[in-house]
């Protein structure tokens, strides 16, 4: 059995707190930074994820596919959206394998029901993430513990690099 997390990825984005401060400035660094985490997602929970995002009022967009860190991601086609996308797989994909898709979008949560798939809010899965996160490193969430490569090397390796970083 296959598990596929199909995600609408601009609902989500928009969903995000930590994602929407970012689409203000940046739309393309907030959907990088989404990629990763779902990058993540796929290598800790062994989960298929396909990311579809709306292109669908990009004129004469023909739509496109491409493989991220490991996930699919969909870019429509002009006059298609996220939604029909991810209905049309959820439709496609054989019985015995399991589909949860990830939108806040009620129409789409209702539709897919009806494909036999299991529906996941932006806010369960940006839970199901942090849980996840948590399972597979504990200690990202003990205090004082930096989680940057400075706070894991050691002292005679952090003054050999300043040594060298100020020979310049």
């Amino acid at each position: 059995m296959t598990e596929y997390l199909l995600v609408d990825g601009y609902n989500i984005i928009h969903s995000w707190p930590s994602l929407k401060d970012m689409i203000v400035k940046d739309l393309d660094h907030a959907r990088v930074r989404f990629l990763d985490i779902m990058s993540d997602y796929q290598a800790s929970s062994g989960v298929k994820v396909m990311v579809v995002f709306d292109a669908h009022h990009v004129k004469k967009g023909t739509g496109s596919r491409e493989i991220v860190n490991g996930v699919e991601v969909v870019y429509t086609a002009e006059g298609e959206t996220a939604d029909m996308v991810i209905e049309k797989f959820a439709g496609q994909v054989g019985e015995g394998n399991r589909i949860t898709v990830a939108t806040s979008d009620w129409a789409q949560q209702r539709m897919v029901f009806g494909k036999g798939a299991v529906r996941l809010s932006a806010r369960e899965l940006e839970e199901e993430i942090k849980a996840l996160r948590k399972l597979n490193h504990p200690y990202l969430e003990l205090p004082g513990v930096r989680r940057d490569l400075g706070g894991r090397l050691d002292d005679k390796v952090k003054e050999y690099l300043e040594r060298l970083r100020r020979q310049k």
